[in-house]
């Protein structure tokens, strides 16, 4: 017995009968297949449920004490582990429920429970109060879907249109519980359950609470019953009950009472209609196929017991309760006995068929007629369904066709009682008591029956009979098809009643029957054949015996008689003087006659309400003039209760534009509202004086609110301007006076007899206003005063009535005042939730309020702005200031809450929500009013709970919505939807204009976020928990949770898009703003796990509502990618890996997610072939999610117009576009509309009027083409946005998701699936090009991750060997086999990358010449891609040297070269297209744009060996605009070099195109092709190389203040400078064959920029710029500065230029040799050391630099010294020399400082070898170090795991200087490899720089000392001059021209002399001694062997140490 003491916590008595419910509207009202099984099993499951029905779980002992003790021991609750204890309250709690309910303890226990959780749904109620709540709710629940499964029955009436095994399985379940007595029990629930009773059972325990409480379980009892009974009537519909059933049925109905008003209630209707169907035999007539099985179903016509037992019953003369319902009964069963006469075999049956006439009798003659009018007709439900109005029309049309002798019966009676009244009435005595007026009854039922015309079903068309056959098709009514030639036999009865009833008719039934004919002509149809039956009675050929007049009930009847009453009344006028006119003449109309006149007037109103034909041909009629004689009797003295009615008609007339305009003239001219004043008139005259002295006398208003209606119509249908122009100012004005300051100001002040009325005055006169603002646009003209002329003299004319309304709303007028109370006595009324009279009313006028302070804020920005400009003396203040204001009433600033307050009453009152909302939404735009907003809802803590509760109610009411059924879904219900729908939209667009307000705002209230702390630190929590209310936020996430569950996803998605791709909006910006962003998350994420549940659904798939569609997906692909970028920043692994594996898996994840994608997807893809195991694979989510983004765009066929000019046209368009909510520009077709209906009706002549139809068409026209232009912005714009969005979260998922969730080689398959969709879609011929530039940014990010992880996946193997060359060991590691790394080169394989190059290729040439800014996307993605096949940084481990040039040549092709190669094949494939395209770009266009197709050239470039492009540049001329284009930006250089720089761009595109041209300087053909453009001299040219900015080391500070961003002045010479000496460098190494000519125009270049060159050179900055610019220009001077160029240079030159040359080579020369002695000597310790100090920043790097340049600089001049040596020396005894015969380092010492402290002192001094012998030595022990240092670096890099952290730290830091904590171990291993890589490299480099500097000083020193030791001879040994020519026969050239050095060359001569030689000799054997041998020789063993030619330094040493030993002779 353990078990069925588990609690189920959702409550059996509710939670099971919810879902019950759920799946019954599903199946049946949804449609939803999948629910149908589901159906089938809960069906199942909940039998017995449905059997007992309603039957709760008895109390029982035993769970009795099991709750008693649960507070000690607990209870076990199902689905939970353990027990759970309950507090104490709740135990009593639940013994008092189980008490009042009569249910079982834990059943109560479980209610409490449920209403626990349940609660925060139902703020403000207790836990007790929700389980009623709950407790009846399952009640109604079980009920509707007992009602819904009968509805779904197959049976006789109606169908569902279902599917036939769900109709079969309803229908055998229904069956089942009808054999179980289900009548019985729905009967006896019906009788006990009873509203009054469960009140008072509840109020005794405390169980009712707030007055909202009351009626919500009232509204669930009565539910309860009225579904109970409503099943009862479907089955009836469907297929009768058996005998013992109707029995029961016939026996409750024999107690049943009415209501208070006379009427049946709900409940009881549908039970006697049930017993109606039971008779029906109606269906018997149509002749439909399933007639015959129906026939043998029917009790009626197969049972004889049925019928004997029924018919005995009904005989029985015990009077039923009420008399009328048995009369009713008694009626249908006669019927039904003459309906069943009518069949072939019913012999047997006919002693009952023959008492079918007693039976009719005895129905009659209770009244049956008067019962129905008032009781079922009259009921409040009864229009409201359908069937019941077909039964009772059946009812009454098969009475009059079958039994046609009682209907002449009632007939003959009225006439004989008529003959009775008039003879009574002649001798004067009362009419007599007794007298019957069944026929009166019956046609007044007609009458009532047809009114409202209900569902547009247009029964009443039986009744008429169409004479002339109608030539329209709109009047071919349903039952008039065409095919009938003949009506059928029962439609010609009817029509024949209508008609005959009217021949002479007897006044005591004249008003009932023009009652009748009033309902029966209620329908477009039906009005035209009563109309035409008016006026056939009234012509005069119908014989009748009433006289000439024609019949009574005829037009011309009726108008002649109103105007002999006008002509006697007006006789009667009395004088304006005598003040009788206030009492009714003698001579009146007597109460008869006015009744009379009412009823024909309301027949009158009903025709022409209904057909417009019949409107304008009685208008036009010449005799009867309506309209004049109704305006004349409207002057005369008569009741106001027929002036109204004449009022009511007018209205009705006015609904034709034509007639309404007219009216409105006729109206000023009869004064029914005086306008004019008279000066000779004493009083008043007019409505205002009736309404002021005879309706406030009598407490009774209908002539006011029939005046109200009056103008109410004609507002609408037409408006005049210039009204009552010659006779006052003309406009409207007095009307809109009287109308607001006599009927609105005062309607609260007046008294009223029918409290109803009160309202029905505020309802209709605000309906005016409404109009009238509604219809108001302001313009500029309403602003200027207008002045007319009256009389003579210049008045004002009056403004626009909308202008007036306008100013009283936008002032604290009375009218705005009362208005604001209006609405406050509104909502407090609704606050009761009590009927009162003039409910509805009351609503409608508060709805106007509502309406027009929402017109007024809309219009009130242009209202202002056009006031402000004009020069009218008016104040008005914005209407949401205005709200701000203090409400008189309470004393607090209450209006906008008053406004909130509407949003509780959403359920009831829906209308006033939706205003109310869209109130809201317009104030929210205000900042500063929301933060005053926030301050009034949140100030009272009851309110702020109810408004809170409101706004929740209203975006939780989508269950209103849902189970309206299509069938009968009436047009109200569909309104309601919609409204509750807008409602819930604007409510959304409240939030998303107030999320981007600053806090406090409303959104953050109503979303549940903190107010008063930081907003950062609210905790969401679900509703319910640590009190937490149920907010807004709750209410957004629920929406789209439901169906997360199932497969087809979020309901919402499907059934409301725009609802639910706004909640996607809120939820993004929740999630987007940094305030939010952290609650929202973290409770999404904990509490909710949204949005894996939302994206597992993606996409979705609604082709319907595209754009929508497309907004939603859009909005949580933003919202995930900031998840994905949060959890990996918070390295919460675990939500960033199950959201990537659902994005990204192609192995199906959930059981359904096959319906993603399959086979056929997977197969579309080029990818397919990877993938061996394509069966269970499926496309990936990512993936199907860009497939759901269509790229085609349907484009509208362009206008075809006849009459209007189509550039006019467009251009009118233009200017009605404006920016929508979205910031989309979308035309404004209202405002077009109106514009082309003006143009139209500005129109004048006969022409025009003739071709108006033709026009208007043409406007619907330009207005379908507009809206779908509309459309089509709205859809790229969805689709941008769509894609952008997936772009975003693709660009999340490669960059901020750490690396290793993914797997490498799935990451490069991702990637390449993605590439080659994203370019299969773009390149389709129908994809809009609006797409592409978010794809080419899509095609750019992914192409560079894919190169990245290409090329990490290779560099993974790098580190595994010690000693194979880095190539075997690559292809090892990638491909196991060893032997055949030809397969591929990614793990996507060479094909892929291949394929994916094409499509770039095919999109670069698919944007044609425009989108150049797509095409920069392109070209970057291009130049990753291009990047893959690039060698990565590879550690010059100095090993692959030792491979001879044979091993080098035979050596397979690496995969690099062979991709290369690959690539570049397919690139020429593309031929001159391509290069066009590129080369274009590269020369003209956008500044990145150009940069990137110069970068791409340049990488084409150096990877095409055949040089085509090479050549194509060359011949198509666009190397040499390249060139050319270096003099224009000369002249932008120059302006950058200010301390101010304009914009850098100028400054990077030159830095691209000189690197470009640096790279096509490379190969010979691309120096020589240079050369031949003439860079160079285009480079001697250009002047801002001559603009060096002079360093200053103060100016620094100065600077401080600069953007780090912007360089100094200095840096960016040095980026202009530097670019232009490497181009010089490199075109003088490459150009082998021209290398003189190349030397010449370098020359030239050096000495047109001599200045700079020098200053260069002289300039003592060390920083690594200056060094840079050093090692740059010693490079060129090197190769360019020498003697023997001269002779070479191709111009002509004189003496004198060629002198001025050699001085500028000389002064190159010397200052090359001083920087010798600057970095060389040991200066250089004394530099490095300063250097040290002032490097900043990247410490390390920067020092590396500094010294690769130093040794570069020393290497340059060392190159120099050579050449110089090399070049000028054929001989030895013509040597040049350079340097002293001194190795004393003081003199090096002095030399050089002096030069560097006193450079203006000329003094020129040759340096002396000293300083080359230092330079040996210190480039020696450099050596070793340097070498050192690599040997270390190497080992490191093959062991970096096992590097110390702290190491690893500090390489990490050179590259990354900040954040290297934060990244993750593996990435350091990267950073650290990088780092190590460089270092390799550069001591590399180094390396390779000291041997050559050792091996030049070796040669230089070698030479200086063979000439000094064996050639020369000193001074005194010699005369004077031959050593001046043998010491420096170099210096000749250059020196004996320049006076200004000769001095200092005599001052070198004194110094050689034989001392100096010897001397030189000593110091040479010490310094070059042994140990420095050893070590040059220990070089060479080391590198140069490998590196250069073998024993050059062995050499060189040997020949030094032999000069030494020489001694000399």
């Amino acid at each position: 017995m353990a078990t069925p003491l588990a609690v189920n916590s959702a409550a059996s008595l509710w939670g099971p009968y919810k879902d019950i419910w759920q799946t019954v509207g599903s199946t049946l009202w949804k449609r939803q297949p999948e629910a149908v099984h589901l159906l089938d099993m809960i069906l199942k499951k909940h039998k017995p449920d449905f059997i007992s029905l309603f039957k709760n779980p008895p109390k029982n002992v035993q769970q009795h004490e099991k709750v008693q003790k649960a507070s000690t021991e607990g209870v076990a609750i199902q689905g939970q582990q353990g027990t759970r204890l309950l507090p104490e309250q709740l135990i009593k709690e639940a013994f008092i429920l189980s008490d009042l309910f009569d249910i079982g303890e834990l059943a109560a226990v479980e209610l409490l429970l449920a209403g626990e959780h349940q609660q925060p749904h139902f703020p403000g109620l207790t836990r007790g109060l929700v389980a009623v709540l709950l407790y009846w709710d399952g009640k109604r629940c079980i009920a509707n879907s007992l009602k819904a499964l009968v509805q779904s029955r197959r049976g006789k009436t109606w169908t569902l249109e279902l599917s036939p095994e769900l109709v079969s399985m309803t229908t055998r379940f229904t069956d089942e519980l009808m054999e179980q007595g289900l009548t019985y029990k729905i009967l006896t629930l019906v009788s006990q359950i009873d509203v009054n009773n469960e009140f008072e059972k509840l109020q005794r325990e405390r169980g009712l609470g707030s007055e909202k409480h009351r009626k919500e379980v009232s509204d669930l009892i009565k539910e309860c019953r009225q579904s109970l009974a409503e099943s009862l009537f479907a089955w009836a519909c469907q297929s009768p009950l058996g005998k013992d059933d109707t029995l029961l049925l016939i026996g409750h109905l024999e107690r049943v009472t009415v209501e208070a008003n006379g009427a049946l209630d709900a409940v009881n209707l549908a039970l006697l209609m049930a017993l109606l169907y039971c008779f029906d035999t109606s269906f018997i007539e149509q002749g439909t196929e399933e007639r015959d099985d129906i026939l043998q179903q029917l009790p009626l016509l197969t049972e004889r017991q049925y019928i004997a037992t029924i018919h005995s019953r009904l005989q029985d003369s015990q009077l039923w309760k009420l008399p009328g319902l048995q009369a009713t009964v008694r009626l249908a069963w006669a019927l039904a006995l003459r309906g069943i006469s009518q069949l072939p075999d019913v012999t047997a049956l006919a002693e009952f068929t023959e008492a079918d006439e007693a039976m009719a009798e005895l129905a009659i003659a209770d009244n049956v007629f008067l019962f129905l009018t008032e009781s079922v007709v009259g009921s409040e439900n009864f229009y409201q369904e359908e069937f019941y109005i077909r039964r009772i029309h059946n009812l009454i049309t098969d009475f009059l066709a079958l039994m046609p002798m009682k209907v002449k019966q009632l007939r003959n009676r009225a006439d004989e009682d008529a003959r009775m009244v008039h003879m009574s009435l002649q001798m004067g005595n009362e009419p007599p008591l007794s007298l019957r007026k069944d026929l009166e009854h019956l046609m007044l039922l007609i009458g009532e029956l047809y009114k409202k015309n209900s569902f547009n079903l247009e029964l009443a068309l039986e009744y008429w009979c169409p004479s002339e056959p109608l030539q329209t098709s709109t009047v071919m009514g349903s039952y008039l098809g065409v095919a009938h030639q003949r009506p059928p036999q029962r439609q010609v009865v009817l029509s024949k009643f209508v008609r005959q009833m009217g021949d002479l008719l007897p006044p005591t039934i004249y008003i009932p029957y023009l009652k009748m004919l009033r309902g029966l002509a209620s329908g477009p149809q039906c009005a035209h054949y009563c109309f035409s039956l008016l006026k056939v009675n009234g012509s005069s050929h119908v014989e009748n015996i009433q006289g000439a007049g024609g019949s009574p009930v005829s037009w011309e009847h009726f108008f002649h008689s109103l105007m002999l009453y006008h002509e006697h009344l007006r006789r009667d006028l009395p004088s304006a003087d005598s003040i009788q006119y206030r009492h009714l003449p003698s001579r009146g109309i007597t109460q008869k006659e006015q009744d009379g006149l009412i009823a024909f007037l309301q027949l009158t109103s009903t025709i022409i309400t209904w057909s417009e034909n019949a409107r304008l041909a009685l208008c036009e009629h010449p005799q009867w003039t309506p309209v004049v004689v109704i305006l004349g009797l409207l002057q005369c003295s008569i009741p106001p209760v027929l002036k109204a009615e004449l009022l009511k008609t007018l209205a009705a007339f006015g609904k034709s534009p034509e007639i309404a305009a007219s009216l409105w003239q006729s109206l000023e001219y009869t004064q029914i509202l005086q306008t004019v004043r008279v000066p000779s008139q004493r009083q008043a005259i007019g409505i205002e004086v009736e309404l002021n002295e005879i309706e406030s006398r009598c407490e009774e208003y209908p002539l006011t609110r029939a005046f109200c209606q009056l103008i109410s119509t004609l507002v609408e249908s037409s408006f005049p301007s210039n009204l009552g122009a010659g006779l006052r100012p003309p406009g409207f004005d007095p009307y809109l006076q009287f109308l607001r300051d006599s009927v609105f100001l005062r309607f609260r002040t007046r008294a009223y007899r029918r409290a109803a009325e009160k309202w029905e005055v505020a309802e209709v006169v605000l309906e005016v206003f409404y109009k009238l603002l509604r219809d108001y646009e302001p313009q500029l003209e309403d602003f200027v005063d207008q002045f007319v002329e009256l009389q003579g003299e210049e008045i004002i004319a009056y403004k626009p009535p909308g202008f007036s309304l306008m100013y009283h709303l936008l002032n604290e007028s009375p009218m705005l005042e009362l208005a604001l109370s209006l609405l406050e006595e509104g909502v407090k009324q609704l606050d009761t939730y009590a009927p009162f009279p003039g409910r509805k009313h009351l609503e409608k006028a508060v709805q106007y309020c509502l309406a027009l302070l929402d017109l007024t804020l809309q219009k009130e920005n242009l209202f202002m702005d056009l006031l402000r400009e004009s020069q009218l003396a008016l104040i008005v203040s914005p209407l949401e200031q205005l709200l701000q204001g203090i409400n008189p009433r309470t004393k607090k600033t209450d209006n906008v809450v008053n406004i909130a307050r509407c949003l509780y009453h959403g359920n009831t009152s829906p209308e006033l929500a939706f205003e109310s909302a869209k109130i809201l939404c317009c104030i929210s735009c205000n900042s500063n009013i929301q933060i005053k907003l926030v301050g009034d809802f949140t100030h009272d803590q009851s309110v702020s709970q109810k408004l809170m509760a409101g706004f929740v109610e209203c975006l939780d009411s989508e269950d209103t919505e849902d189970l309206v059924r299509p069938e009968e879904g009436s047009e109200s219900e569909k309104k309601v939807a919609i409204i509750r729908h807008e409602t819930r939209i604007h409510i959304l667009n409240l939030l998303i204009t107030s999320l981007e307000r600053n806090p406090p705002n409303l959104a953050l209230y109503l979303l549940g976020f903190e107010l008063k702390k930081p907003v950062a630190t609210t905790n969401l929590q679900d509703p319910g928990v640590l009190g937490c209310p149920r907010t807004c936020l709750h209410a957004i996430l629920n929406i789209l949770e439901k169906g997360t569950e199932g497969r087809s996803g979020p309901v919402a998605v499907r059934e409301s898009p725009h609802l639910a791709e706004l909640c996607y909006q809120v939820i993004y910006q929740l999630c987007a703003c940094s305030e939010t962003s952290g609650p929202t998350m973290r409770y999404l994420r904990t509490s909710q796990d949204f949005l894996f549940s939302q994206l597992q659904h993606l996409p979705f798939s609604c082709r319907d509502h595209e754009i929508s569609m497309l907004n939603q997906m859009s909005w949580l692909m933003k919202t995930a990618s900031i998840e994905l970028r949060v959890t990996s920043l918070n390295r919460q692994r675990s939500h960033t890996q199950r959201l990537l594996h659902l994005l990204l898996d192609d192995m199906p994840v959930k059981p359904y997610s096959d319906a993603e994608g399959g086979m056929e997807d997977e197969n579309r893809s080029i990818s397919g072939f990877l993938h061996f195991d394509t069966t269970t694979k499926v496309r990936r989510k990512i993936l199907s999610i860009l497939d759901s983004i269509d790229f085609s765009q349907e484009i509208p066929e362009p206008l075809q117009l006849d009459f209007f000019d189509r550039a006019q046209i467009e251009q009118v368009i233009a200017n009605c576009e404006h920016k929508n909510l979205r910031g989309q520009t979308v035309c404004n077709v209202k405002l077009l509309h109106k514009v082309l209906i003006a143009e139209v009706n500005a129109l004048q002549g006969m022409a025009a009027i003739g071709q108006r139809p033709l026009l208007m068409e043409e406007i619907s026209t330009i207005l379908q083409y507009v809206v779908s232009r509309n459309k089509l912005l709205q859809c790229l714009h969805a689709k941008r946005h769509a894609l952008e969005s997936w772009r975003q979260l693709v660009e999340v998922i490669l960059t901020a998701c750490p690396q290793d969730l993914i797997q490498a080689e799935d990451r490069q398959l991702i990637i390449r699936d993605l590439l080659q969709d994203l370019h299969d879609k773009i390149l389709d011929d129908e994809a809009a090009q609006e797409l592409m530039p978010i794809v080419a940014g899509a095609v750019f990010t992914l192409t560079a991750h894919l190169s990245q992880a290409v090329r990490t996946e290779q560099k993974q193997p790098l580190v595994l060997g010690p000693r194979e060359g880095p190539f075997e060991l690559l292809a090892d590691g990638v491909f196991p086999s060893g032997e055949s790394p030809v397969l591929g080169f990614a793990s996507i394989g060479d094909s892929s990358l291949h394929i994916i190059l094409k499509k770039l290729l095919d999109f670069v040439l698919k944007t044609g010449g425009g989108f150049q800014r797509v095409r920069t996307h392109l070209y970057g993605s291009l130049l990753y891609y291009l990047q893959i096949a690039q060698r990565p940084d590879e550690p010059d481990t100095l090993d692959s040297a030792k491979k001879t040039m044979w091993e080098r040549l035979t050596a397979p092709e690496d995969m690099f070269s062979k991709l290369q190669r690959e690539n570049i094949a397919i690139i020429e494939s593309y031929g001159a297209a391509l290069m066009e395209v590129v080369c274009r770009d590269a020369c003209d266009g956008h500044e990145i744009g150009r940069m990137l197709a110069l970068a791409l050239l340049d990488r084409i470039i150096s990877v095409d060996k055949q040089q085509q492009w090479l050549l194509y540049l060359s011949n198509s001329g666009y190397l040499k605009v390249l060139v050319d284009g270096l003099a224009e930006d000369d002249r932008t250089l120059q302006s950058l070099l200010t301390p101010q720089p304009p914009l850098l761009k100028a400054l990077y595109t030159y830095e691209s195109k000189m690197a470009f041209l640096t790279r096509v300087a490379k190969p010979q053909q691309g120096a020589l092709e240079l050369l031949r453009a003439g860079v160079i001299v285009r480079l001697a040219q250009c002047q801002v190389y001559d603009l060096r900015p002079e360093t200053d080391p103060q100016g620094m500070f100065g600077l401080r203040d600069l953007p780090v961003f912007i360089p100094t002045p200095l840096d960016r010479y040095r980026q202009i400078l530097l670019p232009a000496l490497q181009l010089c460098q490199v075109i003088l190494t490459s150009s082998m064959a021209q290398h003189l000519q190349a030397a010449g125009q370098v020359l030239q270049f050096l000495i047109s920029h001599s200045d700079t060159i020098q200053a260069i050179l002289r300039c003592q900055d060390m920083s690594a710029g200056s060094l840079q610019e050093l090692a740059l220009l010693t490079g060129i001077i090197s190769k360019a500065a020498l003697p023997g160029i001269l002779s070479e240079l191709d111009v002509e030159v004189n003496e004198g230029s060629l002198m001025e040359l050699q001085g500028h080579i000389g002064r190159f020369q010397r200052q090359c040799l001083g920087l010798l002695t600057r970095f060389g000597g040991s200066d250089r310790l004394r530099q490095f050391k300063f250097q040290e100090d002032n490097v900043e920043g990247d410490k390390v790097s920067k020092k590396d630099e500094i010294e690769l340049a130093m040794q570069q600089i020393c290497a340059n001049v060392m190159e120099y010294c050579q050449s110089l040596l090399l070049q000028s020396s054929p001989t030895f005894q013509h040597t040049v020399c350079l340097f002293t015969p001194s190795l004393s380092e003081t003199m090096n010492r002095d030399g050089p400082r002096q030069d560097t402290q006193a450079l203006v002192v000329p003094c020129w001094r040759l340096p002396g070898l000293g300083i080359i012998l230092y330079l040996l030595k210190q480039s020696a022990n450099d050596f070793f170090s340097y070498y050192d240092s690599h040997r270390r670096s190497v080992n490191k890099l093959q062991n970096v795991e096992q590097l110390p952290p702290d190491e690893i730290k500090e390489l990490c830091q050179s590259v990354l200087p900040a954040g290297v904590d934060k990244i993750p171990t593996a990435q350091k291993y990267v950073l650290a490899r990088r780092r190590l890589v460089t270092l390799i490299n550069n001591r590399a480099t180094l390396l390779s720089l000291c041997s050559f500097i050792i091996e030049t000083c070796l040669f230089v020193f070698w030479r200086h000392l063979e000439y000094y030791l064996l050639h020369c001879t000193p001074p005194d040994a010699q005369d004077p001059l031959f050593p001046s020519r043998t010491l420096c026969a170099g210096r000749r050239l250059q020196d004996s021209f320049a006076s200004d050095t000769s001095l200092d060359f005599r001052r070198g001569l004194t110094v050689v002399s034989q001392h100096d030689v010897d001397q030189l000799q000593a110091d040479s054997v010490s310094a070059f001694g042994e140990s420095l041998q050893k070590k040059l020789l220990d070089i060479e063993g080391l590198y140069s062997k490998v590196h250069s030619r073998y024993s050059f330094i062995q050499a060189l040493v040997r020949r030094v140490r032999g000069l030494l030993r020489v001694s000399r002779s």
